[in-house]
């Protein structure tokens, strides 16, 4: 789900309104979850609220940086560069432990996944890697701030269900600050709509599993794990975007895969 919600954040070729149809996806199943499920506890409030500010800045960032580079390079870095971002910070910070398998499957996700962006050419390619390296860091945020209130809420449904309404204001409202025409945005947001609700329904779906999933094992662990999405990625960037699946790209996959499977044996 993750892969193909991102492929779709790529087709869809003005970002501003990619970023805004999703928001208003966030925005309607937010609210009736809102209305089914617990309300969180107050300590979870800024946990919530700040994760909802950097995920609106990550979706923005996400969606420029599609619109600068490869989609088969920038999905692998910027989930890389999450998976050694949270790895780092859960361990060190938050004192979560992981089996030496699992800290080994970790470590070669993440240097794969890093290596997937990296071609010869990519070298000069300035703009588009500082931009994923700015939402690789922006995920990393995110995911641990999210690791924690998910913790301190109780509930994973209910946290998630808030945490999307609010998306779902802020994320359509910072897009139509930043447009330029207002106008030729809603006309593209009408054309784009379909692909839209079908991307946001699952980077919505698949972020509840994944708020769920850091409810109950380590931060390192789920972020690691999510990344089976780079396999979707690949095939989707093949054969959607026509971009050249290397060797390399094949030898580096394979790899990511060898360490997931180890960190989920390694449990």
């Amino acid at each position: 789900m993750h892969g193909t919600w991102n492929a779709i954040a790529k087709a869809i070729p003005a970002r501003l309104v990619s970023s805004a149809l999703i928001g208003l996806v966030y925005l309607v199943i937010g609210a009736i979850g809102c209305v089914l499920l617990p309300f969180p506890p107050a300590a979870a409030w800024p946990y919530l609220l700040v994760s909802a500010a950097v995920q609106t800045l990550y979706l923005v960032l996400l969606t420029a940086a599609y619109a600068k580079s490869e989609f088969g390079k920038t999905y692998p870095l910027t989930r890389g560069i999450a998976v050694l971002g949270v790895a780092l910070i859960s361990t060190t910070l938050l004192g979560e432990r992981m089996t030496p398998p699992q800290l080994a499957g970790v470590a070669v996700v993440a240097v794969s996944l890093l290596a997937l962006s990296w071609t010869p050419k990519s070298r000069n390619a300035g703009g588009g890697t500082l931009m994923a390296i700015a939402v690789g860091v922006t995920i990393t945020a995110y995911s641990v701030i999210d690791g924690m209130g998910v913790r301190v809420a109780g509930d994973p449904l209910g946290y998630a269900a808030w945490l999307f309404l609010v998306q779902g204001v802020t994320l359509p409202l910072v897009c139509f600050m930043l447009s330029r025409d207002r106008s030729g945005m809603l006309r593209d947001m009408r054309t784009h709509a379909p692909m839209g609700a079908l991307g946001g329904i699952l980077s919505l779906v698949a972020y509840t599993i994944v708020v769920w999933a850091q409810s109950i094992a380590p931060l390192a662990v789920v972020s690691a794990l999510r990344e089976t999405g780079v396999l979707a990625a690949g095939v989707i960037g093949y054969f959607v975007f026509r971009e050249r699946f290397s060797p390399w790209r094949l030898t580096a996959t394979v790899v990511a895969v060898s360490g997931i499977v180890a960190i989920r044996l390694g449990g």
